[in-house]
């Protein structure tokens, strides 16, 4: 989520049993008393792949309803035959806060996204990984910095059990006080128990260090369900 939440990648070998899903998390970190959901697409096709999610909290503070949104789409298209493709990005979102009568509104920057993708998978597309090492425009912050994505997968026990996810690092300044930081982490590992072929139970866990306006490292988990489309 917040990125993810969870990335893009091939799920398994029949590609359109996890094209889409959307997926329920109660968030437990400090401070996080919420819900999020996610919805997610990943489609294939002759030229590469495109993939969005769209991520929303709900009754963060004393919002009621939406506190937040957030949205990513990103399009990797194939290089002929090699496993390297170029990816293209976009990100953006906005929030809103409110404590006791107090409240307002928030963008998130938008950023822009684009560089080369390296993807493998393995032969029953029950393993893989891709990463990407991207250029990356902030806008009202940094005309030009890096992003490194790694993104993975891994099903055992005949699919039953599902670890997937991503990590983020990239250069972003930003300032908590009177500290100012130059780098931003972020990874958001899930696990889910496939119930059945629709259905899954699982957790993910992020893992941050200087990242949604928290300066430092921080671990937030949650308990989540996923229906798959």
């Amino acid at each position: 989520m917040k990125k993810i939440l969870i990335i893009s990648f091939l799920l398994c070998s029949s590609m359109s049993i996890f094209a889409q899903n959307v997926q329920l998390h109660r968030d437990f970190g400090k401070d996080r008393n919420y819900f999020t959901s996610t919805v997610e697409m990943f489609k294939p096709d002759k030229l590469g792949n495109t993939f969005f999610f769209i991520d929303m909290n709900y009754g963060d503070g004393d919002v009621e309803g939406v506190s937040l949104a957030y949205w990513e789409i990103a399009r990797v298209i194939k290089l002929g035959k090699l496993p390297i493709g170029f990816h293209a990005e976009y990100d953006g979102g906005f929030g809103q806060w409110k404590e006791d009568t107090l409240g307002g509104a928030y963008q998130i920057n938008d950023a822009w996204l684009a560089g080369l993708d390296y993807s493998w998978n393995n032969e029953d597309f029950s393993k893989g990984f891709s990463v990407k090492l991207l250029y990356k425009y902030i806008d009202g912050k940094s005309d030009a910095t890096f992003q490194l994505t790694g993104v993975w997968y891994a099903h055992f026990f005949n699919r039953k059990l599902s670890f997937t996810g991503f990590a983020d690092f990239w250069k972003e300044d930003n300032i908590f006080g009177t500290n100012e930081t130059d780098y931003v982490f972020l990874t958001e590992p899930q696990l889910w128990y496939n119930a059945m072929e629709h259905f899954s139970v699982g957790s993910e866990v992020e893992i941050s260090n200087n990242f949604g306006g928290l300066e430092g490292f921080h671990v937030m988990p949650t308990l989540a369900v996923k229906w798959i489309f």
